[in-house]
């Protein structure tokens, strides 16, 4: 948690100067100046002020780094593939337990040869083609534009029944990392 250097980016990107801040919050320069460059730690009731001037919940201060809203370019999305079919995986968000994912089925590719489990939950957006998703006894035929989801502990498969390659829009929350040597859904 680095709070000083969260301060100073608002009120940088606010356009706000320190003596403005220190005005609006009847705190000193020196002290802002301080509580910036991380030389002290100031109390709750001392961010609740600066919190207030800024414009910002409270709790925003006090996140920790990998809490923090992370981005991932196109051009710098991780790809994977998965499976003995090669299934095409862009990883669309970059770590936690949720995970986002854009997966790529050429025509006839399936998840594996039989259904799968683990632990965790997914739900699914039918970006582009025609699949069959089977999930214990159910089975369906979705579209470009359906979506589904279900718990990864009932077996579950997927398969591109189209003659395209179609794209899936795959959601996963799991609290164990899905790239870490387990396969979770069958997808690294």
């Amino acid at each position: 948690m680095n709070i000083g250097r969260t301060i100073r980016s608002i009120r940088q990107r606010k356009r706000i100067t320190i003596l403005q801040l220190a005005e609006g919050t009847g705190l000193s320069k020196g002290f802002i100046s301080n509580i910036e460059t991380n030389k002290t730690s100031p109390s709750i009731s001392t961010l609740e002020a600066i919190a207030n001037y800024l414009r910002v919940p409270l709790p925003y201060l006090l996140l920790a780094e990998d809490q923090c809203m992370r981005i991932v370019r196109r051009d710098q999305r991780e790809i994977t593939t998965s499976g003995a079919e090669g299934l095409k995986v862009q990883h669309l968000t970059s770590r936690g337990p949720l995970r986002m994912m854009n997966v790529e089925f050429p025509p006839g590719s399936s998840t594996g040869n039989e259904p799968h489990t683990h632990p965790g939950e997914e739900c699914h957006l039918v970006l582009h083609g025609t699949f069959l998703a089977e999930q214990g006894e159910h089975s369906e035929i979705l579209h470009e534009g359906d979506s589904f989801s279900w718990s990864g502990s009932v077996p579950h498969f997927v398969k591109n029944v189209g003659h395209d390659t179609g794209h899936i829009l795959i959601a996963l929350f799991s609290e164990g990392d899905v790239r870490q040597g387990t396969p979770v859904p069958q997808l690294p």
